[in-house]
């Protein structure tokens, strides 16, 4: 019986040991979530914007958590599967599990989602949700708001995933956005970039994402364009180390909405 107390309460110490030295990392390196919401008509897309704009973003900022984007795939209207896509940053894991706690607690939040939160099971405000958490890269380990000067909706987003074919493979994948040089390529080419990370939490895995801004579609295009020739990222993709490290990419522009963050 002592025993058995013994092996429980090293196990409590281990645990609370673990729990506090992540938090401690995490608290050098923000993490973000992706929200995304599949929804299937207007409607459905009225009930969330509603809630986003003026329930959702409003408490996020009463927690301190600002520059919330909110983004729609550009070509929403042509497909059946249509998304929101929210990115939200935190400045750690403990900010992360504490911020939906929070909510529970927020009678303005409560009261504005109202149409959202208390909706009955036959009018449901979506399809599916689905979340996406991510650790930020070392070489970009906060959020970064684009430099842009022009209107907010007529930009164009680029959220893109990277899965590799294995754990190992997919850590190369990443150290060639880090020590291989690729995050300061993008920077250099003025990607705009918001931000790139780790998934560590979500359906694809292992996999990395990462967001990049630009003024409009022909200025995406141009940026990519010079990309492809210029000599450093041909000398980085020529490398043999990084080769197969990606099994399946994702590319995804979107349109921030009139109400987003960034």
């Amino acid at each position: 019986m002592k025993t058995s107390k013994f092996t429980a309460a090293l196990t409590i110490l281990l645990i609370s040991i673990f729990a506090s030295e992540l938090f401690s990392q995490s608290r050098k390196t923000p993490f973000y979530e992706i929200k995304v919401y599949h929804f299937e008509d207007q409607g459905q897309e009225a009930v969330i914007d509603e809630y986003l704009k003026n329930a959702f973003m409003p408490a996020m900022n009463r927690q301190g958590i600002r520059n919330v984007g909110v983004f729609k795939p550009i070509n929403n209207g042509e497909v059946k599967d249509k998304r929101i896509y929210v990115l939200i940053p935190f400045k750690s894991a403990k900010n992360y599990i504490g911020a939906s706690e929070l909510l529970v607690k927020d009678a303005s939040y409560n009261n504005d989602g109202k149409s959202y939160l208390e909706a009955v099971y036959n009018k449901a405000p979506y399809q599916r949700m689905e979340s996406i958490f991510i650790k930020a890269f070392d070489d970009m380990p906060a959020m970064q708001i684009p430099a842009l000067k022009n209107e907010l909706q007529k930009r164009v987003y680029e959220l893109r995933s990277y899965e590799g074919p294995t754990e190992k493979m997919y850590a190369k994948k990443v150290e060639m956005f880090n020590k291989g040089g690729e995050i300061a390529l993008f920077k250099r080419l003025g990607f705009n970039a918001v931000f790139y990370g780790s998934v560590i939490a979500g359906s694809k895995m292992p996999n990395l994402m990462y967001m990049t801004t630009f003024e409009d579609m022909a200025a995406r295009n141009a940026h990519w364009d010079a990309f492809r020739v210029d000599p450093e990222w041909k000398k980085l993709a020529a490398m043999d180390y990084y080769k197969n490290t990606v099994s399946k990419n994702e590319t995804i522009l979107l349109h921030p909405t009139e109400y987003s963050g960034i």
